[in-house]
């Protein structure tokens, strides 16, 4: 086997893998860290799937940033996961995505979805403004109330209280087509987008 161990940055329960190009979770991180990794980031990668993630049973915190994660995502059981970020994925079915992470992820507290379809950010979406947004917020927190914070935003007491009352009527509708995404890389592709602190879109010092 191919002396993989040096790419990888270990800080205690903390494990990063970013920025390999790597289609799914190599075998060896969860044989090597999956029992002990509380905190897993695997962004700036191509990753298309996380069954990998079997391993890491006592995950709390995972970071898939600027993926290419899209509708079909799955996830193994993660009782213990508080935050998960899929900025800038290829995800359009906010539906399917919020009822999955309610049965695979009781405990998530802290969701980031900017950068995808999903999520009608001004940022990356031009053509939707404020109210787009509040809709997904109020749709999001309907079917997530656990959660303490979405996207940039803390979840205000005001927004959960809303969303109870209306969320089940502001579905985000999926867009009707979904052109080829282009590869990364290539002409109109837009910079990966992160709303991480500065700095961590360098991938040596990606930080939550």
């Amino acid at each position: 086997m191919v002396d993989t161990e040096p790419l990888v940055a270990l800080n205690g329960t903390q494990i990063s893998y970013i920025g390999h190009d790597c289609k799914e979770i190599p075998g060896f991180l969860g044989e090597m860290y999956g029992q002990f990794a509380k905190r897993l980031d695997l962004s700036f990668n191509q990753l298309r799937s996380l069954a990998g993630l079997k391993a890491f049973t006592g995950l709390e915190e995972l970071v898939v940033d600027n993926n290419l994660l899209g509708n079909d995502l799955r996830l193994p059981a993660l009782p213990r996961l508080h935050t998960l970020t899929l900025n800038k994925n290829q995800l359009t079915d906010i539906e399917a995505l919020l009822e999955h992470l309610a049965d695979a992820t009781p405990s998530l507290r802290y969701l980031s979805l900017l950068g995808n379809e999903a999520c009608p950010n001004q940022l990356v979406s031009p053509d939707k403004d404020e109210d787009d947004y509040q809709r997904y917020r109020y749709f999001v927190l309907y079917k997530l109330p656990q959660l303490k914070f979405l996207d940039t935003r803390k979840a205000t007491s005001k927004e959960v209280m809303e969303a109870q009352a209306r969320g089940a009527f502001m579905k985000v509708v999926k867009p009707k087509s979904e052109a080829p995404h282009s590869e990364p890389g290539t002409e109109g592709d837009p910079l990966p987008y992160t709303p991480l602190p500065r700095g961590s879109k360098d991938a040596r010092n990606h930080k939550g």
